[in-house]
């Protein structure tokens, strides 16, 4: 009884912790703000570098599709062969891909 109790106790965290989907504004910070820049406005050196759109600016937002976002969190996003953004299908779920897309929208000035 005493061991069996005792793996419950040990499957429980690792459990939890499977489990666990990070906040859209973490994935942003963790996966994003890189390039993309805290605020979404493509300012950084890699940004610019690769020509990357202000997410902050209405106009960009409205040529924005959700689907095509999704896509790209997902798929990642290459140009001519080479990679543009890596694919995050391994570090995010469908779900949390959706929460950034949603997280993204909110970063409109």
């Amino acid at each position: 009884m005493k061991a069996k109790i005792s793996l419950m106790c040990l499957a429980l965290p690792a459990a939890v912790s499977l489990s666990y989907a990070a906040p859209a504004a973490e994935n942003w910070e963790n996966s994003c703000a890189s390039c993309h820049g805290a605020e979404g406005k493509g300012d950084t050196k890699k940004g610019k570098k690769l020509k990357l759109r202000d997410y902050s600016n209405p106009k960009v937002q409205v040529e924005l599709k959700d689907e095509e976002m999704l896509k790209a969190i997902i798929e990642g996003v290459t140009d001519k062969g080479k990679e543009r953004m890596k694919a995050f299908k391994d570090e995010m779920s469908e779900a949390e891909a959706k929460e950034l897309v949603a997280y993204v929208r909110k970063l409109k000035a």
